[in-house]
Parts: structure tokens; C-alpha cells; sequence
């Protein structure tokens, strides 16, 4: 638990060797630490220059410090951030005299737990934090920043005010039925309840989009034993990760890395060949890779160009469709004309992985489909992360359920009581939910003790 009264210090840059290292404190004491360390009061929010000197006048390194005044810094406390040179001995030696001097040393992600706490950001700005810190891409970084910025903390507190609202007026009936309040209707009741499931439903949908942002979109690299889905996967990572060799069945299980495909990160699969005879240990591979096709978000058919197309699983081939698969005609390099053909309404690249031709425009189809698996949702969209969907299933449960009552005509402390199981779910995305604005506009909108 955060005690405000505490002062806390920690290295805000990574441990080991760098040019510069940069150590943080918030707490009360921190313009106070920053007179007796260094002499001076210092001025908020300008970089002064100075020695540090530990309690016993050793001198320690030449810094540079900066002060933040509350509410005007990163948590909302006052606070201080030392650089210094990237010794990690220097560093070590800051933060141990700091710690002697009366501060402690900062619980994992304590600064921004209390700039939640001081109102500096909700939860879902917290979250972006470190999706910011983790980004792999393009896409995952500039959704991160859409985050941090508050744009999911901004729609969900207009799906609040609306739930408010309602909730307000649903309660002003059951308390206060003999107030001058307006006729009871319905319509009203059943347009917002359809406005809040619409919205939740909105969010829900880039549930997906948002992991594939943060853990990488699953391409996985599907085919017949010996078509060349190891070198595939090599020639796409350009590096040997996987063995390669002419005898069939070299793949038993799958192989996973990641990798960068323009915009987007991507994992790669490698899975264990479909062969149609398997020997036991193959079975238990082929298991595998039926298992990972059917998670996949784009699944990459291999061919051996010089051969036709092999028969394929139906639980496979359901999933080979336009929007989801692409067909790699592979070992062009051998082949003076293609044999094999893709299954119908596919989109094929011809490829060599033995000498890379082809691959360019492999590349390109591919990031090409993995976009495509975003459009609709427009520059602006939200990628809500699990624990969001969570919150967002209970909430649409229960509107689901509010609906129902409404429409069966229960009693309206019972659809109240859904409509405050939304408002329970949807704080837990925001963390912002007080309960005392209900009743400010309960007042405000009926004018209720006139």
C-alpha cells in the first residue's frame, strides 16, 4: 500500500553501463533532500548543475538535477530526478545514500501507481505506460500513445456519464415518487440502454486487435513435410533458427519467433509437416499444428511448386480463407514451370527460400493481409487488453440483462441494480467511478427538495 508520507527512490533507467543514468524520487521530502544534498533550493522544473556529495562529503559524481513541484510532475508529488554519469557503482552509491538520508526504496511501478492515485492518469493511462515501455512496432507504439493520452479513458468516462445519467433517473423514481418528476417512459430508458450494448460491443471488437499489438500478430507456416517451411521460416528471419534437411518429417513440433513486418510485429510458427501416413510422434505434431492453425491470424500454405497440391485436413482447409491464408509456392528455383495450385480463391507469392527470390513479395502480401485484419477500425482505434474484455463482458452481461427486465416489465430496483453491476464493471477499466456523481445529477436534473 502507498503511504503518501513516504519519500521513495529508484534507478529510472536500466541497470548496467550507459553514458548516463537517471535516478527518481517523489515523496515529501524531496525539495528538502535536494537542499541539503546540493545546497540550494532549487528552482521547479529547470536543470541545475552540481556535485553530489554523500552524508560523509565523499564526493560521488558531477549531476545534473531537476525538481517538480506538486501537482506539477509525473506522480503528482513533489519530486526530483538526479543524472548522473552510467556507472552502475555511482548510481548504486546515489541511491544508498539517498536511502540513508531518510528515503526507501520504490515498490515496482510505485511511481505510477501513485500518479493514479493523485489523479495524474486513470488506470487504463497506467496500463499504456508500459505497453509504451514494451511496444515492438509501429502500430503497438502508436496505439500506446493513443492510450496514454487518454483516449480509452475518455470513452469509457462518456459511456459513464451516459450510465449516470440514467442510473439518476431510474433511482429518482424509486426514492422520490412523489416529486414533480416527468411521466415514466420507456423509450428513453430502452435508447440508452441499446446506445451503452452498442458501445461495449465496439470496444469489445479490438479486444483481438489489441493483442496482436502487444504479443504480435500469429502467422503460421502451414504444408506437407519437406516443402521448405524451416527454410521458409530462416529465409523470413534471416538467420538459421530452424534445422533443415532433405528427410521428410525433420519438424516434429512448432518453433516460434518474432519478428518485425513493417508496421507490425508478427510471431512466425513453424509447424511439423501434414503428412497424411504419420508414424505415432508425427500424429502428436500434426495435433500441434492443426492446433496452431486454428489460432492463427494468417496462415502461410506452403508448396512444393514441382509437386501438385497434397490433400489437406478439412479442419485446415476451413480455415484457409482469403482475408486469413496466403499460398507460398515455394522451390521456384527448381521448378521451369509452377505444378502445384492453390486451392481456389486464394492469393499465392511464388518463392525460392534456398535463394531469397520471391520473398520481398511474400513480405509485402503479407503485411498487406495482417493490415487489412485492422481496417475498419480506423487510425483512432482502441486496443483494449484482457483485462479490459473482462470488465466489458460483465458489462455487457449485465445491459443484457437490464434489457431483459426492462422488457419484461420487472420492477425498477431490479433493472437499477443491473445498471449499477455496469457501473461497477465499466470503473474497473478507468478506476474513476464515484458514486457521488450520480447524486449530483439525480439534483441537478430533477430538482429534487425545490
Amino acid at each position: 500500500m502507498v503511504s503518501p508520507s513516504d519519500t521513495i527512490a529508484a534507478l529510472a533507467t536500466p541497470v548496467g553501463t550507459a553514458a548516463l543514468a537517471l535516478i527518481r524520487l517523489s515523496g515529501p521530502r524531496s525539495e528538502a533532500l535536494a537542499g541539503e544534498i546540493f545546497g540550494k533550493t532549487p528552482l521547479p522544473r529547470r536543470v541545475h548543475h552540481a556535485d553530489y556529495h554523500d552524508r560523509a562529503g565523499a564526493l560521488v559524481d558531477e549531476v545534473l538535477f531537476t525538481f517538480f513541484r506538486a501537482p506539477h510532475s509525473y506522480t503528482g508529488e513533489d519530486s526530483l530526478e538526479i543524472s548522473c554519469h552510467g556507472n552502475p557503482f555511482i548510481a548504486q552509491k546515489i541511491l544508498e545514500d539517498l536511502f540513508s538520508r531518510g528515503c526507501r526504496p520504490a515498490g515496482p511501478g510505485e511511481f505510477t501507481e501513485r500518479a493514479f492515485l493523485h489523479g495524474r492518469m486513470d488506470l487504463s493511462q497506467a496500463e499504456a505506460v508500459m505497453d509504451l515501455i514494451q511496444a515492438r512496432s509501429e502500430r503497438a507504439l502508436a496505439a500506446a500513445h493513443r492510450q496514454l493520452r487518454g483516449a480509452l479513458g475518455r470513452q469509457m468516462q462518456e459511456l459513464i456519464d451516459t450510465l449516470l445519467a440514467l442510473i439518476a433517473r431510474i433511482e429518482a423514481y424509486i426514492d422520490f415518487p412523489d416529486e414533480d418528476l416527468p411521466p415514466e417512459d420507456e423509450s428513453w430508458v430502452r435508447r440508452d440502454l441499446a446506445k451503452l450494448s452498442r458501445a461495449t460491443d465496439r470496444l469489445l471488437t479490438t479486444s483481438h486487435y489489441g493483442e496482436m499489438l502487444r504479443q504480435g500478430a500469429k502467422v503460421v507456416i502451414v504444408g506437407a513435410p519437406n516443402a521448405g517451411k524451416s527454410s521458409l521460416l530462416n529465409r523470413l528471419l534471416g538467420r538459421e533458427r530452424a534445422l533443415v534437411s532433405a528427410e521428410p518429417g525433420t519438424t516434429r513440433d512448432f518453433l516460434e519467433e518474432p519478428a518485425i513486418l513493417g508496421p507490425h510485429c508478427i510471431r512466425l510458427i513453424d509447424t511439423a509437416g501434414l503428412n497424411p501416413s504419420p508414424a505415432a510422434i508425427e500424429r502428436l505434431g500434426i495435433e500441434k499444428t492443426l492446433e496452431c492453425a486454428h489460432d492463427a491470424d494468417l496462415l502461410l500454405l506452403v508448396l512444393d511448386a514441382t509437386r501438385p497440391c497434397p490433400a489437406l485436413p478439412e479442419t485446415l482447409s476451413a480455415r484457409l480463407t482469403p482475408a486469413g491464408a496466403l499460398v507460398v509456392m515455394n522451390k521456384i528455383d527448381l521448378a521451369p514451370e509452377i505444378v502445384a495450385a492453390a486451392p481456389v480463391g486464394l492469393d499465392s507469392v511464388a518463392v525460392s527460400a534456398l535463394t531469397g527470390d520471391g520473398i520481398e513479395l511474400l513480405g509485402a502480401a503479407m503485411a498487406g493481409k495482417i493490415e487489412a485484419l485492422c481496417l475498419g477500425l480506423g487510425d483512432d482505434a482502441i486496443a483494449i487488453n484482457a483485462r479490459h474484455a473482462h470488465a466489458l463482458e460483465q458489462a455487457k452481461a449485465s445491459l443484457a440483462s437490464a434489457q431483459d427486465k426492462l422488457a419484461a416489465h420487472d420492477p425498477a430496483e431490479l433493472l437499477a441494480s443491473d445498471l449499477r453491476d455496469v457501473l461497477e464493471a465499466f470503473g474497473q477499466i478507468s478506476g474513476k467511478v464515484d458514486n457521488e456523481r450520480m447524486l449530483d445529477q439525480l439534483f441537478a436534473a430533477f430538482c429534487i427538495g425545490k
